[in-house]
């Protein structure tokens, strides 16, 4: 399937909770998306009749850095092109503004993978991160995620 014709990506500040079952593909406990959607910017996009077709929220973390929380593309768009869309969509949100975006993902080649195809570098990692935050073990792809690997992209 090819990227959907007429997208549109707008930002969403009020009743986030209602895009929470795509929010939970990309982060599937709750709790955790409680900790930064509020707080965060939450960017919608969809197709030309109006169907979601991903979600992004992005926090800002300094004067200098934001990080992308949650990237979601629903299944049925995905491998079409609209989560590198929505990413370069945040990013030239962002650059007049700030000169560094972060994103935070588990030790899976497909998905570091992606952001390495956007343009993000690996960075750093948080040790345990998956087993000390999660009342579960995650597992993406068939693999167990342990820690958290930072992968940044400069804006400017």
């Amino acid at each position: 399937m090819k990227s959907p014709d007429n997208l549109h990506i707008f930002q969403v500040d009020t009743h986030k909770k209602r895009y929470l079952p795509l929010l939970l593909l990309a982060d599937e406990q709750e709790n955790m998306v409680d900790r930064y959607l509020e707080r965060g910017t939450l960017f919608v996009m969809t197709d030309g009749v109006g169907e979601t077709v991903a979600v992004a929220v992005v926090t800002v973390e300094d004067n200098a850095t934001v990080e992308l929380k949650n990237l979601a593309v629903s299944p049925r768009f995905q491998r079409t092109g609209c989560g590198s869309r929505m990413v370069d969509h945040v990013c030239r949100h962002y650059a007049p503004t700030y000169q560094t975006i972060l994103v935070g993902t588990g030790d899976v080649p497909s998905t570091v993978g992606f952001y390495e195809h956007c343009g993000f570098r690996r960075s750093h990692r948080i040790k345990d991160f998956f087993l000390l935050n999660y009342d579960h073990p995650i597992r993406e792809n068939g693999v167990l995620l342990c820690d958290m690997v930072y992968l940044k992209r400069p804006l400017q």
